[in-house]
């Protein structure tokens, strides 16, 4: 395992949306619903601007993820509050739009990405060396000072150990996760990270055979009021909002 600071923090001032069960109240339902038709009145904006035809590049050079992903990635770590923490970016596709967003923001954002590396043989989007692939795009994209890499699996203390010296507890406002099929173990190691109302992005929610455990943890979370959904957008990324656990004293219950 690696701990990599690729360079110093710059001060940096159609596809078809589906909506999961919805809270019980009214009041609940209502601002659920216009948070859905707002985040999908913005995407409907950005596709028509200028940062799409951006994006559209770093898609070609750096993603798998659908164009409306990475738009919507770069919307949240624009507009969202707090850091940054993504696991498998691959070769940093969705790294870029983050950093995009975040030096749009006009605040100073840490974004932090766990990669295992390795390789991976694609039909359109190879990689022989995926870290040195995601640092070569990353400078490409004039991101690289940015970004602080983690090279390691993200279960395993060393790495958990080394994020926590970066991150403190609940400053991530944008979670990113697309690696394996099992999200609530990330979750897990790094929730207490996540501010309340943290965006996250959770891709291959439908899809390849990986999806139907990590759907069936996406949906137990949601049942269990963890996870807020938003909606699903692209391939089958699952968009929404992390929600800490409640703590009520007993005067507040009685």
């Amino acid at each position: 395992m690696g701990f990599v600071r690729l360079g110093k923090l710059k001060p940096i001032t159609p596809v078809e949306s589906a909506v999961l069960p919805q809270p019980d109240s009214g009041s609940s339902k209502s601002t659920h619903a216009e948070q859905v038709l707002e985040l999908l009145r913005k995407l409907m904006e950005y596709r028509s601007a200028e940062v799409r035809h951006r994006l559209e590049k770093v898609g070609r050079a750096a993603s798998m993820l659908h164009m409306d992903v990475l738009l919507l990635i770069y919307h949240f770590a624009k507009f969202g509050v707090g850091n940054i923490l993504e696991i498998g970016p691959y070769i940093g596709g969705s790294t870029i739009a983050a950093a995009f967003g975040a030096r749009e923001s006009g605040l100073r954002k840490k974004i932090v990405s766990i990669e295992a590396g390795g390789s991976l043989k694609h039909f359109r989007l190879s990689s022989r060396n995926i870290i040195k692939d995601f640092k070569k795009n990353l400078a490409r994209f004039s991101v690289a000072e940015d970004v602080t890499l983690i090279h390691g699996r993200s279960f395993e203390q060393e790495t958990v150990s080394a994020v926590s010296q970066t991150l403190d507890r609940g400053e991530v406002g944008l979670f990113i996760f697309d690696a394996d099929n099992n999200v609530r173990r990330d979750l897990n190691c790094y929730g207490d990270l996540l501010a309340d109302s943290c965006w996250l992005v959770i891709d291959d929610y439908f899809g390849p055979p990986k999806a139907a455990s990590l759907r069936a943890q996406v949906d137990e979370l949601v049942s269990q009021d963890r996870l807020l959904p938003l909606g699903y957008y692209g391939w089958g990324t699952w968009i929404g909002q992390w929600q800490r656990k409640r703590v009520f004293s007993a005067s507040a219950l009685s």
